[in-house]
């Protein structure tokens, strides 16, 4: 889903990461029997993609920002990863009803529920067994009394906290914003184009992480998938219906060392999709971000102001085909879909929003159980 280029004099540690990658992408294609960028044929049926940015288990203690005072942490490479399956199955309706949030009212009422403020205790109860439409593209899914677009990201009162100001923090949570509108909501960018907004957002002292994202966007592979960052289809098999995309979650902020504020944006963006390929034939496609950022005191850690630093990404994307590894998202149709699920996959709904996202299994694609 992406491009990037790579640098013309890697450090030591770059070089390291890269050969890493090198192996992993290998020892991937060699044990699923195929070349990269090769994908199954039509009759998959939609799953998970899950996609965390995890960085790599020597950086565990994060990425570091350089001090001011010149001591300089060692930078993180990204990997994006994404997991494989081959058959999965297609549930009509919804998921059996369940308690947690509201689904706003009766089928047919598009009331909007009020912003996220914590996490729900439960996943949303079923919405019917409507099927999306052209006129209703929601109909049968919580997305239904979801907000849309970018007002649906409201951004918390900030306050202060680990050293860094009020104001630091506000200024924080609004490039985040930015970012997750950049990289989720912009048309263009939906529609296959580079993400130059969101990558313009970025801190370039982090420029192993930038550098990683650009070379996935410029050449995906199965562990550089931007898809794991930027929302983007391939037009020519699929287009947004009115432009409507529905958004559900929350931004919070925690301490970390001194001088730095995390804040964590975790939001769920629902597309409504139109197939090119089958007239009249419409379907929706989820996807779930966990973007953690560092708002840095300027005193104690080194900083572009204006730009974001980015922590940790993972996401999951529901109805796609996990085994894509081209750096775009390619939902199922009806008609696209097998008859029956691959017996070890685990049924997921991809609307439920009371558990934290898990990380990356490598080899498994999960049905959802509902769209």
């Amino acid at each position: 889903m992406g491009r990037l280029a790579a640098p013309s004099e890697p450090s030591a540690r770059a070089r390291m990461v890269t050969e890493r990658l090198r192996l992993q992408d290998e020892e991937r294609a060699r044990r699923s029997g195929r070349s990269h960028g090769e994908r199954n044929g039509p009759a998959q049926p939609d799953g998970w993609r899950t996609g965390p940015l995890t960085f790599g288990a020597e950086d565990r203690a994060r990425r570091r920002r350089r001090r001011v005072t010149g001591v300089v942490a060692a930078a993180v490479a990204l990997v994006v990863a994404f997991t494989v399956a081959d058959e999965m199955s297609w549930l009509p309706g919804g998921g059996p009803a369940s308690a947690g949030d509201p689904v706003g009212g009766a089928a047919g009422d598009d009331t909007v529920l009020p912003a996220e403020t914590a996490r729900p205790t439960r996943a949303p109860a079923a919405a019917g067994n409507a099927r999306p439409t052209h006129e209703r593209p929601f109909a049968g899914s919580p997305a239904q009394h979801w907000d849309s677009g970018a007002d649906a990201i409201v951004l918390p009162t900030a306050k202060a906290v680990s050293g860094v100001s009020a104001a630091r923090v506000a200024k924080g949570q609004k490039l985040l914003k930015e970012f997750l509108v950049a990289a989720n909501l912009d048309p263009k960018v939906l529609n296959g184009a580079d993400p130059v907004k969101a990558l313009a957002l970025l801190d370039p002292l982090g420029d192993e992480y930038v550098t990683r994202l650009k070379e996935g966007l410029r050449k995906p592979t199965a562990t550089n998938d931007p898809t794991s960052v930027v929302t983007r289809f391939d037009s020519d098999e699929a287009g947004i219906i009115g432009h409507d995309i529905r958004v559900r979650g929350r931004m919070t902020v925690r301490g970390g060392e001194p001088g730095i504020a995390i804040l964590t944006a975790d939001y769920t963006f629902v597309y409504p999709l139109a197939s090119k390929k089958w007239p009249g034939e419409v379907t929706r496609t989820t996807v779930r971000r966990v973007v953690e950022t560092q708002v840095v005191d300027p005193a104690r850690w080194q900083a572009t102001d204006g730009k974001i630093w980015i922590h940790d990404i993972n996401s999951r994307i529901g109805n796609d085909v996990c085994q894509s590894t081209d750096g775009l998202i390619h939902p199922y149709f009806d008609p696209d879909r097998s008859t029956g699920p691959r017996p070890d996959a685990t049924e997921a709904d991809p609307y439920d929003r009371s558990r934290p996202l898990p990380r990356e299994s490598d080899g498994v694609c999960d049905v959802v159980s509902r769209i």
